[in-house]
């Protein structure tokens, strides 16, 4: 089942058909501890409903918005890479062989845009990449109750310069897109689930990339395990699992060029940079 915040309501997709979820807020729903039972209810009982994929946003009010690095090898590779000037290579392959992860705060609900809207690349920055991320949705008690795609975008310049940039680099307005929907799963992604990247300029792919699931180093349970020791999260929260796909170094976006990241089973999360 997918579960699409809009400007008209919440929906559930099931099948061909899509129902109204009756809620009194997103937040309420999924903090609720039977989300997917609920979901499920109303997808089995209730009659289809008009659905205007137009009126779609990202999936997020009041939760926050974290990430994990460094879970892919072609990350470790990447940061070492544009930190190695400044001394901070050897951080991340140390915490790529560590116990603990990377883990660090992204955005509030407000700095995050949905499908269709526009992601910004900062204005002091000259070397900036979209990073396509499975992105977990939990509740209140920490438990995986969906998936979601996520697009990290970052400057790799400013983050390369220090690894205590990383804050500037990754968090500012319209550096996070999440969307089109949640993915309400009991079970965890199958292994064998591709994430993709496609960017467009002037109507010509400038760059293509995919990954899988079997490349992510990291447990997502483990990554939850951890961003939830010590940190409560009233209303549920989205983890960035990381990527596996980064641009070669001699690429950054550009104005109105256009993201496309799909995940098989949740569908494609389309932004443009302005």
């Amino acid at each position: 089942m997918k579960l699409y915040r809009t400007s008209s309501g919440v929906f559930v997709e099931e099948g061909d058909n899509f129902h109204l979820v009756p809620v009194t807020g997103w937040d309420e729903l999924v903090s609720s501890s039977d989300l997917y039972l609920r979901v499920r209810e109303v997808a089995g009982k209730s009659a289809p409903a008009s659905f205007d994929p137009a009126t779609v946003l990202a999936p997020v009010v009041s939760q926050e918005v974290w990430a994990a690095g460094v879970t892919y090898y072609r990350s470790r590779n990447a940061r070492i890479d544009e930190s190695k000037d400044a001394g901070g290579g050897s951080f991340y392959d140390r915490v790529y062989a560590a116990e603990r992860p990377e883990l660090f705060f992204k955005a509030t609900g407000r700095r995050v845009v949905g499908p269709g809207s526009a992601v910004r690349i900062r204005s002091d920055a000259k070397w900036s990449v979209p990073e396509p991320e499975l992105t977990l949705l939990m509740n209140p008690a920490g438990e995986i109750v969906g998936y979601t795609i996520g697009n990290d975008m970052s400057s790799r310049d400013i983050e390369g310069e220090n690894p205590l940039y990383l804050p500037q680099a990754k968090i500012y307005d319209g550096s996070c897109a999440l969307g089109p929907c949640v993915l309400l799963s009991n079970e965890p992604l199958d292994k064998t689930t591709t994430i993709q990247m496609e960017i467009v300029r002037q109507g010509k792919t400038v760059f293509q990339g995919t990954t899988g699931l079997a490349e992510l180093k990291r447990e997502p349970k483990d990554l939850a395990r951890f961003l939830f020791r010590d940190n409560s999260f009233a209303q549920g929260v989205f983890l960035m699992t990381g990527t596996g796909i980064v641009p070669a170094n001699d690429f950054t976006l550009a104005n109105g060029d256009v993201i496309r990241i799909s995940i098989e089973g949740i569908g494609t999360l389309e932004n443009y940079v302005a």
